[in-house]
């Protein structure tokens, strides 16, 4: 057994491992079945329907004519917006019905007759805006009987879908603005406006493309649907296990090896998944047993894992779709806004691999031999072609396609590289089945993002008609008496609130057209105000007592919920304060200004030196958190340590200087202790 001399507790042995045998994370049997873990605590997936016989091929058939039509618009021109996105809607809706049911009392394996007449209303109010959508532009706002009755059929039916998909917080939110456009004169104070008719208000929500069909609905319908396709073919080439199996073969020698394992792993799925729960479920199944295994307390180990998963949602390139709609608000290119978003990220899993690391460093534990580890030359010859496809939509996003050209070429060039391996190798056979099997799975994954995208477009539409963003702007300011640091801490206050019952989406949504503003009328760079939110509303999922990717975790790990919710917000830290920093001074996130929708970054010599101090002041943030570096870290010690980092990551050669030195004083004390320790 490992002992710690300063430690008193004694880590568990390590089971001996045979000799001469190679271990393979994704063949660990300890692993968790993933599918079984998804329905316990992935919402949308827990309450699916398992639908069989012909329904089952209804349902499978429409969801890959879902996929066909976003796949052939996005490589051949994409329609009128109306019948792109009314088209979408019709899809997502449809299949919505079918698979989710009104309650856990209803039955699980069909459809009730009033899923089928949501579905035939649903086919018909937005078939006819498909249909009709000329004719519907020239009526310049004025609105007959038909329109008035489908368009309340329309937010019925979105409040409905959203219910059962995504849960009730953000219907009950819509709902709330709704109600605030009609009551508007009776509000108190800067929140009350003239007020709106019922059929301003439908005729808003249902004819226009500022309500049901707004901006999220629109990049739900092009962006983010593509982005979710080509996350479901890589899934099915075998993306997922070969990121798990790299990732154990990289850094399953260091001293936190498992730990490390999920925190690469997880930024590796992260980067293609935008599920903090789905990614926790998926790469937790095999690491969380294997960090129990090597010493890890369990509510530790969920809580590398829910945190390392969490932070796929702001690990470019997809972020868990949010970046498509920061691109629609700003006007700022996709390839712009990831580039800004890269620094604070790395930053982020750079926090988290420290502390795993130091912790792994205080119980003692060591890593993996290399020789019982698979080889990672050996996996990148037989399986690196699988990261061709990521490399290539890096590529055309920089090059200047659009994301949706982008997702699209990539798409290609996976199904194009998969047949090909498939002839070559029988083991790694991309046939029809697959194929089809990737276009239903991209189709079902996209439900929620599209229910959820058309619910907020209401939210959204009723702050365009009234107003209230900028009311909530100003109220925002005044409740904060023009102080910067009081308006970031409501803001985010209100992030993580929305967070909690939101999806990351919506929330977003939300916040970027109420608080967004507030931000920037106190001089906030409009990038800065962007990812602020994004990151606050992202946190929400591991900061109790809301926190659902902790609670994934911690039932993976069979420890206390909240003991893990805690954990992992203590991993997470960096994510609660280099956004207060970027908000204050953007050259942490590269960025010296924005105009006219392009931003200018700083230049490469400018940049290194901000690069090197935020590092650093992750290291201090890191040690003076865990209570540990070359040795148990005495409290004299974290508290200069904890204000060096704020220094280190405020960009400046006074501060940097400073935090260097009191890091640099820290480690020599250390080292001495250490070495007269040994010496005794």
């Amino acid at each position: 057994m490992n002992k710690d001399p300063h430690h008193n507790d004694i880590t568990p042995p390590i089971e001996p491992i045979e000799e001469e045998k190679i271990i393979s994370l994704t063949d660990n049997p300890d692993a968790m079945d993933v599918d079984e873990l998804l329905a316990e605590y992935d919402k949308e997936t827990s309450s699916l329907r398992k639908l069989t016989g012909i329904l089952g091929y209804v349902a499978a058939f429409i969801a890959i004519a879902m996929s066909l039509f976003h796949f052939y618009t996005a490589g051949f021109g994409m329609l009128l917006a109306p019948r792109q996105r009314s088209l979408h809607i019709i899809f997502a809706f449809t299949l919505g019905f079918l698979f989710y049911p009104r309650s856990t009392k209803s039955r699980k394996d069909r459809p009730e007759i009033i899923d089928y007449l949501f579905i035939l209303i649903t086919i018909t109010v937005f078939g006819y805006l498909f249909a009709f959508p000329k004719m519907i532009a020239l009526k310049a706002g004025a609105v007959s009987q038909l329109d008035l009755a489908f368009g309340i059929c329309a937010i019925l039916l979105t409040l409905i879908i959203t219910r059962r998909v995504v849960g009730i917080a953000l219907p009950i939110v819509a709902i709330g603005f709704l109600l605030y456009a009609y009551f508007g004169p009776y509000m108190p104070g800067l929140l009350a406006h003239r007020g709106f008719t019922i059929n301003r208000i439908v005729s808003h929500m249902y004819l226009g493309l500022e309500g049901i069909l707004g901006i999220p609905l629109g990049v739900s319908a092009t962006f983010v649907f593509m982005f979710i396709l080509f996350g479901a073919v890589l899934d099915k080439t075998g993306v997922g296990k070969f990121f798990i199996d790299i990732a154990f073969a990289a850094t399953g020698f260091f001293r936190s090896g498992p730990a490390m394992t999920a925190v690469l792993a997880s930024g590796l799925m992260g980067s293609i998944s935008g599920s903090s729960v789905a990614n926790t479920v998926t790469t937790g199944a095999f690491t969380i047993p294997l960090m129990k295994k090597t010493g890890y307390k369990p509510y530790f180990s969920g809580a590398v894992e829910a945190t390392a998963s969490t932070g796929g949602q702001i690990m470019p390139p997809v972020m868990g779709a949010a970046a498509f709609i920061m691109a629609e608000f700003t006007g700022i290119s996709y390839g712009q806004i990831i580039i800004a978003a890269a620094i604070p990220a790395v930053l982020y899993y750079f926090a988290v691999g420290v502390m795993v690391h130091l912790e792994a460093s205080k119980l003692g534990i060591q890593g993996i031999p290399k020789d019982q580890l698979p080889s990672a030359r050996k996996i990148l010859r037989n399986e690196g072609y699988l990261l061709i496809p990521l490399i290539s939509i890096i590529y055309f996003l920089v090059a200047g396609y659009t994301p949706t050209k982008a997702a699209f070429y990539a798409i290609v060039l996976s199904l194009a590289i998969a047949v090909v391996v498939g002839l070559i190798r029988r083991k790694n056979r991309f046939g029809i089945k697959e194929f089809l099997g990737a276009m239903e799975s991209g189709a079902r994954s996209a439900i929620g993002v599209a229910c959820a995208c058309a619910c907020a477009g209401m939210i959204v539409g009723v702050v365009t008609l009234t107003g209230l963003g900028l009311r909530v702007a100003e109220l925002i300011v005044t409740l904060a008496g023009g102080k910067l640091l009081l308006t970031l801490f409501f803001t985010m206050i209100a992030s993580i609130i929305l967070g909690m019952g939101l999806p990351t989406t919506a929330k977003y949504i939300v916040l970027a057209t109420m608080a967004v503003p507030a931000l920037i009328r106190l001089d906030i760079n409009l990038v800065a105000a962007h990812l602020f939110i994004l990151y606050f509303g992202v946190v929400a999922d591991i900061t109790p007592p809301v926190a659902l990717a902790a609670y994934a975790g911690a039932g993976i790990a069979g420890a206390s919920p909240m003991k893990t919710g805690f954990q992992a917000v203590k991993l997470a830290l960096a994510a609660f304060i280099v956004p207060y920093l970027f908000a204050i001074d953007s050259s942490l996130i590269l960025v010296e200004k924005v105009e006219a929708g392009v931003i200018h970054f700083l230049p490469i010599w400018q940049s290194i030196p901000i690069l090197v101090s935020a590092v650093l002041g992750i290291l201090c943030l890191a040690v003076a958190v865990e209570g540990y570096f070359l040795d148990h870290t005495k409290i004299y010690e974290r508290i200069p340590l904890a204000a060096a980092s704020l220094l280190l990551l405020k960009p400046g050669l006074m501060t940097d200087g400073i935090g260097l030195a009191v890091l640099v004083a820290v480690y020599l004390l250390q080292r001495a202790r250490k070495k007269k320790v040994a010496t005794s």
